[in-house]
């Protein structure tokens, strides 16, 4: 990998040229380009899952500029919207001039559920589960030795009695270590192995028995710091920037409406990254949303604040289950290529890039709505993609689409007239 993740033109370049400049930094081979280029090979998505029928590619993009830990990181993002990628690496590059983002990581440990009904007394059998715990915790221990070799393993048990539409009913929480594996099949198989147990000790039956996307044992949190001399551009200044950034996350974190468009933002980023390395990013959405109410309020998952000293500091903390073992990382070849542009050897470490990018993201995102408007630069990306819907091609996408920027309309059939002006 090269010592910066800045590429100076890097926009401007070829698709074969970007491809071979990104396999020199991180050192792809032949196979791994091809990997980039062709995807997905038909038969290896027939055995990923059923009744396939074809492939439905995104792009892949790298954002660049990225620093994480005082480590140079190019970051693949699999996207289909524009302006994200182009946002990040912005971001990014601003952020620099505070050193970049600062990361870390809980251990891996994911919540397996075991779901008690028609217990004689709930209260009782919290207390008899509770009794056998070291027990217990040794039986899921059982599960997968080559895990626990790894140091992974059971950590904990809790146990809840809830009140139910249905009436009472007794949960377990299973606290489980699952290393660098996302964890939803070890955790679910080791709350089926408790089962039969749990039933013995409570008297009751045992219906759901799975893992919970909500890993607020697993969470991850970024940091940036970025001097207010380096927010200014054009005709705003640092401070008026920094103001601005800071009074719309007060917006974000006052406002449901408007938290679930400030957090969409940040998932923007944060989806790309675990599309891209084949991780769940259903299951990462879940988590991410369920966090940002688990104080009974919908708000914002990240903060923005000026602190007094001339810098914007901002943080994200979110549960980040997402594994570099496992599922797709094994089968799929541009996810083995997207991990090893990363450079990363832990889950911890993808879990921590992918947050950064994912507190990249807001900042580019607040930096459009307090200066300039969103506008701007998304819709010089988006007249690109409604420019090629309209028909053109080569050349002609660009000019088409500086023409609808340049008359503020993007607009389909707006192209199409552009489009055959230039073609008469």
């Amino acid at each position: 990998m090269s010592k910066t993740s800045r590429i100076a033109g890097f926009y401007n370049l070829s698709l074969e040229e970007r491809r071979q400049k990104l396999a020199a930094l991180a050192a792809l081979d032949e196979a791994e380009i091809e990997a980039l280029a062709a995807g997905l090979p038909a038969e290896v998505a027939d055995h990923m899952i059923e009744n396939v029928v074809g492939l439905h590619s995104l792009p892949l993009g790298i954002a660049t500029n990225f620093i994480v830990n005082g480590r140079e990181v190019l970051v693949p993002m699999a996207i289909e919207e524009p302006s994200v990628v182009a946002g990040a690496s912005l971001a990014a590059k601003i952020a620099r001039a505070g050193g970049g983002f600062f990361a870390n990581s809980d251990e891996p440990v994911m919540i397996g559920q075991i779901q008690v009904v028609d217990a004689p007394d709930p209260w009782q059998a919290r207390v008899d589960i509770l009794a056998e715990r070291e027990a217990l915790l040794a039986a899921a221990n059982e599960v997968d030795p080559v895990l626990l070799r790894l140091g992974g393993g059971a950590r904990g048990l809790e146990v809840r009695v809830l009140d139910s539409p249905r009436g009472p009913m007794v949960v377990i929480h299973l606290l489980y270590d699952v290393r660098d594996a996302m964890g939803a099949n070890a955790v679910n198989t080791a709350c089926e192995r408790l089962a039969p147990r749990i039933e013995a000790l409570s008297g009751g039956r045992v219906f759901l028995r799975i893992l919970s996307n909500l890993a607020d044992h697993r969470l991850t949190r970024a940091r940036v710091v970025i001097p207010e001399e380096a927010l200014a551009f054009d005709d705003f200044s640092g401070e008026a920037v920094a103001e601005g950034i800071e009074a719309a996350w007060a917006f974000a974190a006052a406002d449901p409406y408007r938290a679930a468009t400030h957090n969409k933002g940040i998932m923007n980023g944060v989806d790309a990254v675990v599309v891209a390395t084949g991780n769940d990013w259903r299951a990462v959405e879940a988590g991410a949303h369920a966090y940002a109410a688990r104080d009974g309020r919908y708000t914002s998952l990240s903060t923005w604040r000026r602190d007094g000293r001339g810098h914007l500091v901002g943080t994200l903390e979110m549960p980040m289950a997402v594994g570099i073992v496992g599922g797709a990382t094994r089968v799929h070849p541009t996810v083995r290529t997207a991990l090893k542009v990363l450079g990363v050897e832990t889950a911890a470490a993808l879990a921590q890039i992918i947050v950064s990018v994912g507190l990249a993201q807001n900042f580019a995102a607040l930096r459009a709505l307090a200066t300039e408007g969103i506008q701007r630069g998304h819709m010089t990306l988006h007249a690109r993609q409604v420019a090629i819907a309209a028909g053109a091609r080569g050349e002609l996408i660009d000019l088409v689409a500086e023409a609808m920027v340049e008359r503020g309309i993007v607009r389909i059939d707006e192209a199409r007239r552009i489009l055959e002006e230039r073609t008469r």
